[in-house]
């Protein structure tokens, strides 16, 4: 069954009563701040953005009396927006709340468009992007590459990930097969394992100890099923695929972050269908397909669109085998998908 479209009637009525109910929770949250400010707060100290919850975040205090517990904060009108990973400078109040007073400045963010085609970070301060996707809901190749470009772009180390690898099974082996070994012969780290039967999770744990990590994929791919086999004693939501789409429910609603016990931090993050690229150039596009690298600069013409040109090097690499269909068709249904003006 399609989704009914709203007219623009409907569509306005409901962006002005959202509208109003940002307005309403603005107003209260200026009123809790102006309490808070009009108090005694502490001094300022560093802490670590954990969780996002509109106009406030939860903090830990990573020194001073506080440190290790989480506080829930207040955001000055002035801060850019902060996503989870961020580290901030905030001040204790005495009601178990704070007030967040700056952002220090953050080595990496992944960021994708929102609905209106605004830049959104997702998660900050990730060195290990990891990519996860399973047998079910079937993967989609151009997701995964959305994903690698978005990597690239942010210059984040990307590591691939099948979980329910306990779901091979003849009839979907082969086309998993053909899909890995793509990314194989590209040279991208690949993992496969079982969440719920635990195969491979001992080298993953490894494969993320010391770093700091975001997972991403489509709902239903088993991202809060990881968390809680990798962070006993989480139990974070889990959601069967929906029987009429067979797609993902979503569960996580809000990036969250985790420590593991021997070190590093992982960030959860809501899963998605889509991931848009709006945000990126066609060189960046480009620049994320790492078999190009060698070919950029060599076509014929200096302006080639890559398409149909004679003496384009990439089309004769691909009637070559050294570059996969699956790839180019992916390489072009996100330039296809990039605004006019970048394109």
């Amino acid at each position: 069954m399609s989704k009914r479209q709203l007219t623009r009637r409907q569509s306005w009525r409901i962006e002005k009563v959202q509208g109003e109910r940002a307005a309403r929770a603005a107003k209260r949250e200026s009123r809790a701040l102006d309490e808070l400010e009009g108090g005694d707060l502490g001094p300022e100290q560093t802490g670590l953005v954990i969780a996002h919850f509109g106009v406030q975040v939860e903090v830990e205090a990573l020194e001073g009396e506080n440190s290790g517990q989480i506080m829930r904060c207040h955001l000055r009108a002035n801060l850019p927006q902060l996503v989870t990973g961020d580290r901030v400078v905030w001040r204790a109040g005495n009601q178990g709340s704070g007030v967040i007073v700056a952002q220090l400045p953050r080595s990496s963010e992944l960021c994708r468009p929102d609905t209106r085609n605004q830049l959104k970070p997702v998660a900050a301060n990730v060195d290990l992007i990891v990519i996860v996707f399973a047998p079910l809901p079937h993967p989609h190749a151009n997701l995964i590459d959305r994903y690698l470009v978005a990597a690239e772009h942010a210059g984040i180390q990307p590591l691939l990930l099948l979980n329910k690898a306990d779901l091979v099974d003849e009839e979907n082996a082969s086309a998993l097969d053909r899909l890995l070994d793509t990314y194989r012969t590209l040279g991208y780290p690949l993992l496969e394992v079982s969440a719920h039967q635990g195969a491979g999770m001992d080298e993953l744990r490894q494969q993320l100890d010391g770093h700091v990590s975001v997972f991403v994929g489509q709902s239903g791919v088993g991202k809060s099923s990881l968390v809680n086999s990798l962070l006993p004693g989480i139990d974070t939501r889990v959601g069967a695929l929906s029987e009429l789409t067979g797609k993902g429910t979503h569960t996580t609603t809000t990036a969250r972050l985790f420590h593991f016990p021997g070190g590093g931090e992982l960030i959860d993050s809501p899963g998605i269908r889509e991931f848009g690229l709006g945000h990126v150039s066609r060189d960046d596009v480009e620049a994320g397909f790492i078999e190009f690298r060698d070919l950029l600069g060599t076509c014929r013409f200096r302006d080639c669109k890559h398409d149909r040109e004679p003496g384009c090097a990439l089309l004769k690499a691909l009637e070559e085998g050294r570059i996969q269909p699956q790839r180019m068709a992916s390489y072009r249904h996100i330039l296809a998908s990039l605004p006019q003006a970048e394109y």
